[in-house]
């Protein structure tokens, strides 16, 4: 069994740079695999590895500037659910693409998972999920709001477009980890909406300290590794992923005609040219060949 650190900070590092070589060595003789993100803004990734590997990457993220106080959130994978190690050097750590916002200075009001169910059922609340459509299409919370967004950089100008709507409303936002209603409540909150709350810890800490039976979460919640989606409790889901397009699909879907593994699926399955689809199929190939000796081609 694997332990499954999801992590984010916002902090100033004036030179992210020279904190990626450290880092990834550490990660790397610790045996942890994954995706840590570092830009101007902080740090942000999912690694996972055994317990020993996760607390000495986590002790040394500790040590980086104004990290000394890092929250995480952990859960369980049966197996690897990272091909190899990622440390990334990015403009920003969660891409929304506008300068302006800044988490440090202004976001909304935090909600515990305990209280979160008494404030999206009072009737003068909107509940806005914040995540993609592809992530919302497997579960999502009783009543929420779905932007049906493409990419986090969309939510600003879809609340332009719509803010008319939540007049007179409070507002209540949520996403898999919490890092991406940092950015959009500061976002709001700089549009003038002054009652701003969102979820703290996200769906994942939902999931995890809300028993089932008082859950007002429907579905299953994507998460960004080989698990592909989690439910109450932080169980592994059903899901598989299209290595097409990189959606969530349910067990069904492999029955399906227009379900090629490794090529389409019937979500895009007019989205790639044939040339794609040949490149998918030889990529596929390979990965066939590498399982067959027991090596993992994908990461």
């Amino acid at each position: 069994m694997f332990t499954v650190a999801a992590l984010y900070r916002f902090t100033p590092f004036d030179d992210p740079g020279a904190l990626k070589g450290p880092l990834a060595a550490c990660a790397c003789a610790a045996g942890v695999k994954g995706t840590l993100l570092l830009a101007p803004e902080g740090i942000n990734g999912t690694i996972a590895g055994t317990r020993e590997g996760i607390d000495r990457v986590l002790a040394h993220i500790r040590e980086l500037p104004g990290c000394a106080d890092l929250e995480w959130k952990e859960s369980t994978a049966r197996d690897m659910p990272f091909g190899k190690l990622k440390v990334r050097l990015k403009r920003e750590i969660v891409t929304m693409g506008r300068a302006e916002v800044d988490p440090r200075r202004a976001v909304g009001r935090y909600v515990p998972p305990g209280e979160w169910n008494a404030l999206i059922s009072a009737p003068d609340v909107a509940v806005i999920d914040t995540r993609n459509g592809y992530e919302v299409a497997i579960g999502s919370f009783e009543n929420a709001v779905d932007p049906k967004t493409e990419s986090f950089g969309d939510f600003p100008d879809w609340w332009e477009a719509n803010r008319d709507r939540f007049e007179g409303k409070r507002i209540a936002m949520f996403c898999t980890g919490g890092i991406r209603c940092e950015k959009s409540t500061n976002w709001l909150i700089q549009q003038g909406v002054e009652e701003v709350y969102h979820l703290q810890g996200g769906i994942l800490k939902y999931l995890e300290d809300v028993p089932e039976d008082e859950s007002l979460w429907h579905g299953d919640c994507f998460v960004f590794d080989e698990r592909v989606s989690v439910g109450h409790g932080l169980r592994e889901g059903p899901h598989l992923l299209c290595r097409a397009c990189r959606r969530p699909i349910t067990p069904e879907t492999v029955d399906d005609p227009d379900y090629e593994e490794g090529v389409s699926c019937p979500a895009c399955l007019g989205e790639t040219s044939e040339a794609d689809k040949q490149r998918f199929r030889e990529r596929q190939k390979q990965i066939a060949l590498a399982k067959a000796r027991g090596a993992r081609h994908l990461g």
